[in-house]
């Protein structure tokens, strides 16, 4: 059962399937574009969309709106100090202005990111700084079906060859996201975090993490990886932050908080240039661009974000929402992690080419027929046509995340996403294809404006 007890309901929207017809319509088929209150099961995104405790609000309330050096400050700093081990910590107000100061720091154009996986925002913040963002996902993470248990792993022999190789010289940093939410949302190892942090060193290479989701890693090692069943998630968690040299956090995810996130650093001549920047773009670096409130929350939600039983939980609602998936017909990356399940458009739509992206159309579907909103991974997200919509690169994988913020839906709600999905899969040769008509150079998914595609006879 669920750790907790709801003390405060919000209505759901359940706007009828006519409503939803032309809402869609309206939007011009970017999912992006829907107002909330068109949404009766929003799993766009787990960030920034979990539930705040009590614990949370009570801290908020104490929150010091000093503009430098608050209160607020000094206790998120403690504990975010705590956790990580770092020498340094910067707040901003979310993960991809992390990135943002990290890259434009670090980075210069021509250099390499090696990674297991870079989600949209990082990939662009690599590439906006003029640097090349390159994936190194592990072999296992090619078979979907496989019940493998660390499919967020980093391919540790590319890893190496490309540290050893021709293009070693040019790499300026390794970045291991945990959990992979690029890659299916699967968890990374700390073996293979250990080995990649001892190859860093020996390349003499700056090693960071992005964090967004430490804690549901932290879990899932302790039930998958033997030499740490023994520890608590809290364990492993400290002990993985320390073996980089760094890391950025969307502090959205598990810290469980709508707004915030940090840089924590070693290297204090990088955290100087990294605040300075911060100072310029984001706010003094005792606040980020943050309430204070915001900090006191984030502190907190750091510390129950660790809890066995609020994971324990957490995985549970996973893996009833992956057993009525499945149950429906519809086949999911295996296994199930915590964050988020991500369903293989692909194949329950093979009649839709690639350029007309079945990911997007199996996500606009679950949104005609039960008012819920997701995203599409697929062709859409990492595709490129040509000026007459001709494939010119395919994703690897047609797939449609369904993102589940933290203690805010309970099973019934997922049991609705199960029947919806069961619906379309008897009637999936009906569901049509998609066309792009506008998009812009960069992240296309969130702006892109769309046309259906007759179904071809």
């Amino acid at each position: 059962m669920e750790p907790y007890r709801i003390k405060v309901v919000e209505p759901i929207p359940q706007p009828t399937r006519q409503q939803r017809e032309e809402a869609l319509k309206r939007v011009h088929y970017n999912l992006f574009d829907l107002r909330a209150e068109e949404v009766t099961i929003d799993l766009l995104t787990d960030s920034g969309t979990g539930a705040l405790s009590a614990a949370q609000l009570a801290a908020g309330m104490a929150g010091d709106e000093s503009y430098s050096g608050s209160r607020s400050f000094y206790r998120f700093h403690e504990a975010v100090t705590e956790l990580t081990g770092y020498a340094h910590i910067l707040p901003a107000h979310q993960g991809r202005a992390a990135e943002r100061i990290l890259f434009s720091t670090l980075l210069e154009p021509g250099r390499i990111v090696l990674a297991n996986t870079h989600f949209d925002t990082t990939r662009a913040n690599v590439e906006l700084a003029g640097a090349e963002a390159r994936d190194l996902p592990c072999a296992e993470a090619r078979n979907l079906d496989s019940p493998a248990p660390f499919k967020g792993n980093i391919d540790l022999d590319a890893l190496a060859a490309t540290l050893a190789g021709p293009d070693g010289s040019r790499v300026a940093m390794v970045v291991m996201t945990i959990t992979n939410n690029g890659g299916g949302g699967q968890p990374v190892s700390m073996d293979n975090l250990k080995r990649t942090s001892a190859l860093c060193r020996r390349y003499g290479v700056p090693f960071f993490l992005d964090a967004a989701r430490f804690a549901e890693n932290a879990w899932l090692v302790t039930r998958h990886e033997a030499a740490y069943r023994d520890r608590t998630p809290r364990q492993v968690a400290e002990e993985a932050f320390r073996l980089a040299d760094g890391c950025m956090m969307s502090a959205k995810k598990d810290a469980i908080v709508h707004i915030g996130g940090f840089i924590g650093l070693n290297d204090p001549e990088l955290a100087q240039r990294c605040e300075l920047l911060l100072i310029a773009t984001e706010g003094f670096a005792t606040y980020g661009g943050l309430a204070g409130r915001d900090l006191d929350m984030m502190a907190q939600g750091l510390t129950e974000v660790t809890e066995p039983a609020y994971l324990a939980e957490r995985a549970d609602v996973a893996a009833h929402l992956a057993q009525r998936v499945r149950a429906a017909g519809v086949d999911i990356i295996e296994p199930p992690g915590m964050h988020a399940l991500y369903l293989n458009a692909g194949r329950l739509l093979p009649h839709i080419p690639p350029h007309h992206f079945p990911g997007h159309a199996l996500a606009c579907q679950l949104y005609l027929e039960g008012g819920i909103r997701s995203a599409e991974l697929g062709s859409l997200y990492l595709g490129e046509e040509d000026e007459q919509g001709n494939p010119v690169k395919s994703a690897p994988y047609e797939l449609v995340r369904l993102a589940l913020p933290r203690r805010v839906y309970t099973r019934s709600h997922y049991d609705h996403v199960g029947d919806t999905l069961a619906r379309i899969a008897k009637r999936a040769d009906s569901v049509h294809g998609f066309r792009i008509v506008e998009q812009s150079p960069i992240l296309r998914h969130f702006r892109a404006t769309l046309a259906p595609v007759p179904v071809e006879s």
